[in-house]
């Protein structure tokens, strides 16, 4: 995998070769950004729920068997 012109495994050694208190920033940098990331997909997932359920795309169901056909 490339990264602007650097190599995945070359990044992964560079990080390697830094010192803790550098890893342990990047470490929550990386945190941070996977909770941005994440809250993100899940405002889209919801979006897109909410627009399914407006145009009648969206079924609920309390049946066990129903809902294992679904999946």
């Amino acid at each position: 995998m490339k990264a602007e012109g650097l190599d995945f495994n070359d990044i992964v050694e560079t990080i390697y070769n830094l010192p803790l208190e550098y890893k342990e920033e990047l470490r929550n940098l990386l945190d941070h950004n996977i909770s941005d990331a994440r809250r993100s997909q899940i405002a889209e997932h919801y979006k897109a729920a909410q627009n399914e359920e407006r145009n009648g795309k969206l079924k609920f169901s309390s049946s066990v068997e129903q809902l294992k056909k679904r999946a």
